[in-house]
């Protein structure tokens, strides 16, 4: 028997429809038997088949390109055709597996010894779809284990199968065999829900389908239903736990095509439903799990992610499944999304994935605890003991909370912070029925804006204990969207960078939760200064609002904290702040850049850094709420931006600028400073002759002296008087500074111009990355450089070997025998999927950051060298670079340098800073790249 036609997937066209119908092929079964027992020739058949093969994918490819078809469309079209390939290769088979006696053309399975088979499909080829390079997966049932022709027909139609290249799943067992191996394996039990007929006896499988549906119904759904849940979240684990990764994986990731089918399979199990419309109305199984707004909210989630996954696959030319960045742009594009005003086309791409797994979070949450109710029985509600949950309006089943079956949530929409908090306090769960009930309900959030008790409800949610876990079940039951409407414009919003790991309001929230991990004292060892600060705040409440709303006008064009500032201003008042805390929130969203711009962009250690920021800041207590906001935003972009030097910076910075907070915004004049450092470095060196120790304290200029602590300065003493002593024209010194997770590199040689360029470019070879750096010339001509370097990790550079084979390269490098640019060429490039991020150059030149020298910030892709390009660029034009500060957003390099020119002085003559702009953005990009200067 041949089956076409309605092929039922979870969500196929109701019956009768011509929806995604394809258009005849050619009867290939007429070709491979032209004459009944006489099959044609192996090699010939494979030839035809191969054939018929390339006129199916390429008849399904055209028409989706030609956006003839959506995804779903394609996919079924794909499965319709395949079916016709599968079912030609089944007759031909059983065509040339010769019976052993009778007549040519017998039926080869005729005998009454001879079990006859079924060919079934299964998987997502058992529900009728099918990927462009997606597996067939195929069961050959009998009703006994298969004899020897049975055997040798299906060893014949797989090596065909495989000869054709097409990727094939198999099992071969008899009904008995399924039975007894789906008893204790889930995963075996969810392959023959899938199953479908495709050609052979069909009472065979008929029989089966009538002993699996007993066999469903004497397990029962319970232990279905918990190995799913455990799959899924094991699958979770794995592919993302969130539905907001930025390189989401569109079929195992949380949200993605396998969510929607675990639900589809939780109600075929259940109630034998093909369809989820099957699930709408008070007669449908289950007597209406679903509205029909909702079943079509699946469908459209189902067709949107299938399309997607066709344009990802004939992208690629594979099975892939995970959109990295390089594949995005690419895919938006051919699905239509073009630039909207502020956002591009890549990004309104990436919202509409993001909203559309989200949706299939939501409808998860609201269809499984319904089914499971359904067909276990509701719940046993009891009315709590706890008078105050009464009063809320909550009761208990399960040992979890839900609204009371007396309250009506759309007539209370306050209820639903009630609930939440009161899950909050009493550290219990919420019930699988109450996130249902909070789905379908969160709308009515819109009537409690402006009302004092939900404000009150939910200020205490936000600054209570364990915030961000409360803060994202009403995120992602769709409640916040509604109460504050500007939420909802960052909820699914990427930033197109390697930098961001999470959607906007997935990485607010993941602060919180720093800033919860904070006041739990859980970061002692990784942010100390944050994790004291945290418990002196007074403005407690206006710091969490401030987290919450920080990045609230990305997305929107100009500065997002300039708008967003503007924006507290306006929510803070509706959620009940006071005024003070009001002008609070908005200062800190205007500001909450300026701690980590200061600390990784420019020179803590000139004295104008340190009193430009106190002027902004003017109090402790701002400084307190600032320094502790950056540690959380920090934290929350992804695991890899926090390190131990980026921590080392803040801290410095803040007790500097508290030090002068505290003392007035006021600094000792430079020559008090030098004062004081040289006479820290004597008392270090009080073992030393007095000859030696003045010989060193004649040798570095002001801006040496104020550039390191006295333990250094005595180590360098130590290094020129080795030098010196041994006549070595190169010292190359390496310290592991583990607390910050950075390697000091000392270099003590001749100077002469390009020595940086030259020291920046053995490091790059080594592998190594430059994060600060101070370069001092001596006044006996020899350079001092002091480099901080991590690895590619982000840690401390401290294996032996390679610190051994660093100092061999910068000997090399300045000897002249180490060809930088070959070696530089040879380091291994970012992987391709990074390189469809774009990042145009920039150069900004600042005469006003600092009072003794111009100060250089350069924009641009990162890359091996980069440092050395720049630098070398720096030195042609006749400067000397003082200090580099060197930081990486993803692949996104921001590159700051003090700069002096050959007399000591700031560049301000126009013409030559044009030339130096134009220098520099030459070594940035190179042609063809886009750049701009400031």
């Amino acid at each position: 028997m041949r089956s076409f036609g309605a092929l039922p997937d979870a969500f196929a066209a109701p019956s009768g429809s011509s929806a995604g119908k394809p258009r005849p092929l050619p009867d290939i079964v007429l070709d491979l038997i032209p004459r009944p027992g006489e099959p044609v020739t192996r090699e010939a058949a494979l030839l035809l088949l191969r054939r018929q093969l390339g006129r199916i994918q390429s008849r399904v490819q055209e028409a989706f390109e030609a956006h003839a078809l959506s995804g779903l469309t394609a996919a079924r079209m794909l499965g319709e055709l395949t079916d016709g390939l599968i079912y030609a290769i089944h007759a031909y088979t059983l065509a040339q597996v010769a019976p052993e006696q009778g007549e040519p053309g017998a039926n080869p399975f005729a005998t009454t010894t001879e079990p006859p088979f079924v060919l079934a499909a299964t998987g997502g080829y058992g529900r009728g779809v099918l990927g462009p390079y997606s597996d067939i997966d195929l069961l050959f049932l009998s009703d006994r284990p298969l004899g020897p022709r049975g055997r040798r027909a299906v060893e014949f139609m797989l090596y065909l199968l495989w000869d054709l290249g097409l990727k094939v799943g198999h099992a071969t067992r008899s009904i008995h065999e399924c039975l007894e191996d789906a008893r204790a394996d889930a995963t075996i039990q969810t392959a023959l829900l899938d199953g479908r007929f495709l050609a052979g006896d069909a009472a065979v499988f008929a029989h089966f389908e009538e002993a699996f549906a007993q066999a469903r119904q004497d397990w029962g759904i319970g232990q279905f239903l918990a190995a799913k849940r455990a799959e899924r979240t094991a699958r979770h684990k794995r592919y993302g736990d969130s539905p907001y990764l930025v390189e989401p994986h569109l079929k195992e990731g949380r949200g993605g095509l396998r969510d929607i089918q675990t639900m589809y399979w939780l109600a075929r199990y259940a109630f034998g439903v093909k369809r989820m419309p099957e699930l709408v109305g008070a007669d449908s199984p289950g007597g209406g799990l679903l509205t029909a707004r909702e079943a079509r909210a699946f469908k459209r989630a189902w067709d949107f992610l299938w399309t997607v996954r066709f344009h990802l696959h004939y992208v690629t030319g594979r099975a892939e499944e995970r959109l990295t960045f390089d594949l995005q742009p690419v895919v938006g594009a051919r699905m239509g999304y073009t630039r909207h005003g502020k956002q591009d086309g890549v990004e309104r791409f990436m919202k509409h994935l993001f909203l559309t797994a989200r949706d299939v979070v939501r409808l998860s949450r609201l269809l499984e605890p319904a089914i499971e109710r359904a067909s276990l029985g509701l719940p046993a509600v009891s009315k709590p003991s706890d008078a105050a949950l009464t009063a809320a309006g909550v009761a208990v089943a399960d040992g979890k909370l839900l609204f009371a079956p007396d309250r009506v949530v759309e007539e209370e929409p306050a209820i639903m912070l009630r609930l939440v908090r009161a899950a909050r306090d009493r550290g219990m769960e919420l019930h699988p029925l109450a996130h249902r009930a909070l789905i379908r309900a969160a709308h009515r959030a819109q009537a409690l804006r402006g009302d004092a008790e939900a404000n009150t409800l939910f200020l205490d949610l936000l600054a209570g204990r364990d915030s961000a876990r409360w803060i994202r079940v009403l995120n992602e039951v769709g409640f916040l969207s509604r109460f504050i409407p500007d939420w909802a414009r960052i909820v699914g919003l990427m930033q197109f960078d390697t930098y961001h790991v999470f959607t906007v309001e997935e990485h607010t929230i993941e602060a919180i939760a720093v800033l919860n991990q904070l006041e739990q004292g859980e970061l002692g060892e990784a942010a100390p200064v944050a994790s004291e600060l945290v418990g002196q705040v007074h403005s407690r409440r206006a710091l969490y609002v401030a987290v919450l709303l920080h990045d609230i006008a990305k997305g929107r064009g100009g500065d997002h904290s300039e708008i967003g500032a503007g924006l507290a201003l306006e929510i803070c008042p509706r959620l009940g702040l006071t005024p003070e805390e009001t002008e609070t929130v908005s200062w800190l969203v205007l500001n909450h850049l300026l701690v980590s711009q200061t600390a990784f962009k420019r020179d803590i250690d000139d004295p104008k850094t340190i009193l430009d920021i106190a002027e902004v800041v003017q109090s402790p207590e701002r400084l307190r709420l600032l320094l502790v906001l950056t540690v959380a935003d920090m934290r929350a972009v992804g695991p890899k931006v926090w390190n131990g030097w980026k921590a080392t910076l803040l801290r410095e910075l803040y007790w500097r600028v508290a030090e002068v907070l505290a003392g007035g915004l006021s600094v000792p004049e430079r020559d008090v400073r030098v004062a004081r450092a040289k006479q820290a470095a004597a008392a270090m060196l009080e073992d030393q002759p007095k000859e030696v120790v003045e010989r060193f304290l004649s040798l570095g200029y002001p801006g040496y002296w104020l550039s390191f602590d006295p333990e250094s300065h005595a180590r360098h003493a130590g290094m020129i008087r080795e030098a010196e002593a041994t006549g070595a024209p190169l010292s190359v010194c390496t310290r592991v500074l583990e607390a910050r997770a950075v390697t000091e590199v000392t270099v003590y040689c001749s100077d002469h111009p390009g020595l940086f360029s030259r020291i920046a470019g053995a490091l790059a070879v080594a592998g190594a990355t430059i994060v600060d750096a101070r370069i001092h010339t001596m006044t006996n001509g020899m350079a001092l450089d002091t480099l901080w370097v991590q690895d590619a990790q982000g840690g401390a550079f401290d294996a032996s070997h390679k610190l051994a084979r660093l100092s061999v390269l910068i000997e090399q490098a300045l000897s002249g025998r180490l060809n930088l640019v070959q070696e530089i060429r040879k380091v291994r490039r970012e992987p391709a999927r990074l390189r469809a991020v774009q990042v145009p150059g920039r150069v900004v030149i600042d005469n006003f950051a600092s009072n003794t020298h111009t100060v250089i910030e350069l924009n641009g892709r990162d890359r091996p060298g980069l440092l050395h390009d720049v630098t070398a660029a720096i030195s042609e034009q006749g400067l000397q670079i003082a200090s580099a500060h060197i930081t990486t957003y993803g692949v996104r390099a921001v590159d700051v340098f003090y700069v002096k020119d050959v007399f000591g002085l700031k560049i301000e003559n126009e013409r030559k800073l044009a030339s130096l702009r134009a220098a520099l953005l030459a070594a940035l990009g190179g042609p063809g790249d886009e750049a701009g200067a400031d």
